[in-house]
């Protein structure tokens, strides 16, 4: 293993000796906030836990391990976490034996702060602990309450996950981000970018084809940074350290059908990912690119690194080249000083582009960061008047985008059941909607988790569509 990031490695050896068998055992519960990477890093931890013996629990509440992988992206996410961990830590009180664990980006902010918070807690573990749970248990174990939040270098030997779909994988490609948007608290909770090797990728990918999986989304907080910094790694070069050749080089695992990314960025966004992408059959026609707001001055005082006219370039080109293509997006209303006139120019980029999804947010200072510290803070009765106009707008503009589907055939993976009604299948189509249709042809044919079936859309929503099999 290469020093590539100059992190301390002396406390791996240790680990080694300390894979002694936890007798901490019983039942466990993880409950996820946030994003995709933390998804992907709950079921990491989940297939750690049952690997030294917890089963999961019937519920949260009946758990002997309460376990909070924790978002701090949002204001709103973070009390949430607070408002759980006070009915556990009451629990607690009656029955000292459960383990309480807070994990992710609120555990790697808050480090110690939360142990006086709330002292019930035994284990606060930041991102880049995510593999070293078992340790990190057995230390518990010998009766200490741990604090887990040094920089460190995220392992390759990923532990088996305990996936919660049988079909589609999330595979971790780059992890952390050397990025300083003035809003953003990730670089300081989740550290500094680390690329995985292409080798230990693709064998991922094909134990996940082995188990079933036909579906992969490569994952980065910037999945178009992968590879800035394996410069000398790779025993074959710089061949497959960009996002670029790495498509092409998973692109033949046999048994993955499907093959998605997330999330990107528009400074890195490049015609030769386009190119790749429009290539590679393999490659879902579905874009996530935060574009965060309409008006250049505020993209600069974001510190974002681009302008609307390169992100209005990055979309003409992908429907250039792949004109059914979705574009998502990630926008924030109400930035410190964004005038109304700079907010209208958000509205008319998203009128412009005609988004297939967009995630809003009114603007949710956040500590260390920059603009958290500007005097220029919108009044909270604008953001919530910006925030409902916008998704109105968005809302409208994904029907429209939606009415393109009607009466047309699209491929579907089946991904499961419609958990609103078990006689309905859900997957999605390539270019990302949600599609609903019946679990058995007309002519009695069935189906199962992981098949590519033809479906005809018959109804249209905004973010959904039902159809039939055909």
């Amino acid at each position: 293993m290469s020093n590539h990031l100059n992190f301390d490695y002396s406390y791996l050896e240790a680990e080694e000796k300390a894979k002694v068998a936890i007798s901490l055992s019983g039942t466990y519960w993880i409950t996820t906030f946030g994003c995709q990477m933390n998804k992907a890093d709950s079921e990491r931890m989940a297939g750690i836990l049952e690997s030294i013996g917890y089963q999961i629990a019937p519920s949260e509440h009946e758990a002997d391990l309460v376990l909070y992988n924790t978002c701090t992206i949002r204001d709103s996410a973070e009390q949430k976490v607070y408002s759980y961990l006070g009915r556990q830590a009451q629990r607690k009180r009656t029955n000292p034996h459960i383990i309480l664990i807070v994990a992710g980006c609120v555990a790697q902010q808050e480090g110690a702060s939360l142990l006086r918070r709330v002292p019930e807690i035994d284990l606060v573990m930041g991102p880049q602990q995510t593999n070293r749970l078992s340790y990190l248990l057995s230390q518990v174990e010998n009766g200490q309450q741990v604090i887990a939040t040094e920089e460190s270098y995220i392992l390759e030997d990923i532990t088996n996950a305990r996936r919660e779909s049988s079909v589609c994988g999330w595979v971790n490609v780059v992890y952390g981000c050397n990025e300083r948007c003035t809003y953003c608290v990730v670089p300081s909770v989740r550290g500094k970018e680390q690329s995985r090797l292409p080798e230990s990728i693709k064998m991922e990918m094909e134990i996940l084809a082995t188990q079933g999986f036909r579906e992969v989304t490569l994952l980065g907080q910037n999945v178009d940074a992968y590879g800035r910094d394996l410069a000398g790694i790779s025993p074959e070069g710089r061949r497959h350290n960009t996002l670029t050749a790495l498509l092409y080089f998973v692109h033949e695992v046999k048994g993955i059908n499907r093959i998605r990314f997330a999330t990107s960025h528009p400074r890195y966004f490049t015609e030769r990912l386009i190119e790749a992408c429009s290539n590679l059959s393999k490659v879902c026609e579905h874009f996530h690119i935060p574009c965060q707001s309409g008006d250049d001055e505020v993209l600069k005082t974001m510190a974002r690194g681009y302008n609307v006219d390169r992100y209005y370039r990055i979309v003409d080109r992908i429907r250039s080249r792949m004109p059914d293509a979705s574009i998502s997006a990630d926008i924030i209303v109400a930035f410190p000083g964004e005038t109304d006139t700079q907010y209208q120019r958000t509205l008319e980029l998203v009128e412009k582009v005609g988004f297939d999804q967009v995630n809003t947010a009114a603007y949710s200072p956040r500590p260390n960061t920059p603009a958290s510290n500007w005097s220029i803070q919108v009044d909270e009765r604008i953001k919530v008047e910006r925030l409902q106009q916008l998704n109105s707008l968005v809302e409208k503009k994904a029907f429209e985008r939606s009415k393109r589907y009607l009466n047309r055939i699209e491929e579907i993976l089946i991904e499961g059941l419609n958990p609103k009604d078990s006689n309905q299948f859900m997957g999605r189509t390539r270019s990302n909607r949600l599609t609903f249709f019946p679990t058995h042809t007309s002519k009695g044919k069935s189906y199962t988790y992981g098949d590519l079936v033809m479906v005809k859309i018959k109804e249209i929503r905004a973010f959904s569509l039902t159809g039939t099999l055909l």
